[in-house]
């Protein structure tokens, strides 16, 4: 296992994300991922903490994500921002994935690569269940850290501060582990256009459920352990008023407050 200075393998787990205004197909029952995507911003914080962690070492900063073809976007804007490679799980059996399956499948990605630090965001704009991490480390049998608002590594060891509502917790996990940043750790820098045009002609593997093995494809098949039963509008409450924004929204709103005496 290596230390920040030697040879050292950082890989981050990102997510490609709707850019929208999100919404859940009433056919599929899954969330419509049909128009743009983009990185996820918490995702963001991960990927400069691995490039503030490798800083002038010969660490190799790797992302990892599991998605649908267009997700290559998101891994080249990691690219863009310093990541050295990219790896990219998609097979047509994932579509429609949950948390359980996702997890399963990510933890074997991430086992080929064997890395000293697995940094994730601490949760999806696309999804509020912030638990991804901890399934995949369940299946890693490794040590994890939530809410990591300051990181550093030292002789072997990673030391998490988080921050809580009375106090700061200060935990330290032997190494290799996983830990999930809070968008609190940083502030995510730009890509330049010079890192644009080479993530263009970094390496970028796309992975099948094949590759990763028989416990993959068996994982898979066996497919999500959750279901979608239904899907509906919430119930409308009385006496609400519905504006649609059609460029005269914020004069709609000011009459209504006006007219019960509000403003």
């Amino acid at each position: 296992m290596g230390t920040i200075g030697s040879l050292m393998k950082i890989a981050v787990c990102v997510k490609h994300v709707p850019d929208g205004r999100q919404h859940i197909d009433p056919g599929t029952k899954r969330l419509d991922r049909s128009g743009g995507g983009e990185l996820n911003g918490v995702d963001e914080n991960a990927v400069e903490e691995a490039l503030r962690l490798k800083g002038d070492t010969d660490t190799e900063v790797v992302v990892v994500s599991m998605g649908p073809e267009p997700a290559v976007e998101s891994l080249r804007a990691a690219l863009a921002l310093g990541a050295d490679r990219a790896v990219l799980v998609s097979d047509p059996a994932l579509g429609g994935s949950d948390l359980i399956l996702t997890s399963k499948v990510l933890a074997k990605a991430l086992g080929r690569e064997g890395a000293d630090l697995v940094l994730f965001g601490q949760q999806a704009s696309d999804g509020g269940g912030g638990v991804l991490w901890a399934a995949v480390a369940d299946h890693l049998r490794l040590p994890f850290v939530s809410q990591a608002a300051e990181l550093t590594i030292h002789d072997g060891t990673v030391r998490v501060t988080r921050q809580t509502e009375v106090a700061d917790d200060v935990i330290e996990a032997p190494l290799p582990a996983i830990v999930a940043v809070s968008d609190a750790i940083n502030e995510p820098r730009y890509a330049s256009l010079k890192g644009k045009m080479g993530a263009k002609k970094k390496p970028l593997e796309q992975l099948s459920l094949a590759d990763l093995g028989s416990d993959a494809v068996e994982a898979a098949g066996g497919g999500s352990l959750t279901e979608v039963l239904d899907v509906a509008e919430p119930p409308a409450r009385a006496n609400a008023t519905r504006i649609e924004d059609e460029g005269a929204a914020a004069q709609l709103i000011v009459d209504f407050l006006v007219e019960r005496q509000l403003v």
